[in-house]
C-alpha cells in the first residue's frame, strides 16, 4: 500500500494566551497518491512529514521491529512489529512494513504491505469534537491516501468491517475500520483511530492504518494495543 505523505509539512503549537493553537501547511512530499503504508517513490517509504534533514541535523533513527518509536507531539510511543521498521516524524511517529514490491497501478513506485503513523487531528485537517466524530471524518481520506490514485487503480468500493469505542493509552477513543476495494492488485483494511492525547485533553490524536488484505491483519490491532504514554524516548535497536 502506498506510504504517508499527507504532505503535513509544517506543524506548529502557539500559544496565544486563549489556549493552544494548532496550525498545519499541507505539502505533497511523495505524490498526492501517497498514504500510510507505503510509497514514497523511488525514494521508498515516506510518512506524512517524511522530512529531509536539515543542514547540520541528523535524520531520526530508525528503530527495527519489537522496539517502540515516540511521538512527542502527542505525547505517546508507537509499538514496532518484528519485520516493520519505525521512525519518529514530524507530526507524530510512523511504523512501516518491511515487504515491498511494486505497486501494482504504477510501476515506477514501490507500495508496502502495511503501515500507521500518527499525528495531531488538526494536522491532518480532519475536524470534529469528539473521537467517534473524528475517527469517522478521517476514515475516507485514510482510504484514498492508502489506496485511492493510481497506485492500485482506485477504490471502486468499501465496506465497513468496524465502528466502535476503545481504549488507546488510558484515552477513551473510538475506531473506524474499512475494506477498500481497489480495481488493481490487493484490496486494504484501512483503519482511523481517534482520542485525545494523554499530554492535553484538548487535542485529538489520530492513527491510520492501511494493510493489505491477505498479509497478517492482526498486526492493526497488535499496534494499537501496543500504543502506551510515551516516557520521552523510544527503544529498540537502530538502523
Amino acid at each position: 500500500m502506498v506510504l504517508a505523505s499527507i504532505g503535513v509539512g509544517v506543524y506548529a503549537l502557539t500559544n496565544d494566551g486563549g489556549g493552544d493553537r494548532a496550525g498545519s501547511q499541507h505539502q505533497p512530499v511523495g505524490g498526492p497518491e501517497d498514504g500510510p503504508g507505503g510509497s514514497g517513490g523511488q525514494d521508498g517509504p515516506g510518512g506524512p512529514g517524511d522530512d529531509q534533514p536539515s543542514p547540520g541535523h541528523s535524520p531520526a533513527p530508525k528503530i527495527k521491529g519489537g522496539g517502540t518509536v515516540p511521538d512527542v507531539i502527542d505525547g505517546i510511543s508507537l509499538p514496532v512489529p518484528k519485520g516493520w521498521t519505525g521512525e519518529t516524524i514530524s507530526v507524530g511517529a510512523q511504523v512501516t512494513s518491511d515487504d515491498s514490491y511494486k505497486c501494482p497501478g504504477s510501476g515506477s513506485d514501490t507500495c508496502t504491505a502495511g503501515g500507521a503513523y500518527t499525528a495531531p487531528a488538526v494536522a491532518l485537517g480532519t475536524e470534529g469534537d469528539t473521537p467517534e466524530e473524528v475517527a469517522k471524518a478521517d476514515i475516507a481520506a485514510n482510504a484514498k491516501e492508502s489506496y485511492g490514485g493510481t497506485t492500485y487503480g482506485s477504490i471502486t468500493s468499501h465496506q465497513v468491517l468496524a465502528s466502535r469505542a476503545v481504549t488507546v493509552a488510558g484515552q477513551k477513543g473510538y475506531l473506524v475500520r474499512w475494506k477498500a476495494v481497489t480495481s488493481k492488485g490487493a484490496d486494504g483494511l484501512v483503519e482511523s483511530v481517534a482520542f485525545p492525547s494523554p499530554n492535553d485533553a484538548r487535542q485529538m490524536v489520530v492513527v491510520r492504518f492501511g494493510v493489505d488484505v491477505g498479509k497478517d491483519e492482526s498486526v492493526i490491532d497488535e499496534i494499537l494495543k501496543g500504543i502506551t504514554v510515551s516516557s520521552g524516548g523510544g527503544s529498540g535497536q537502530s538502523v
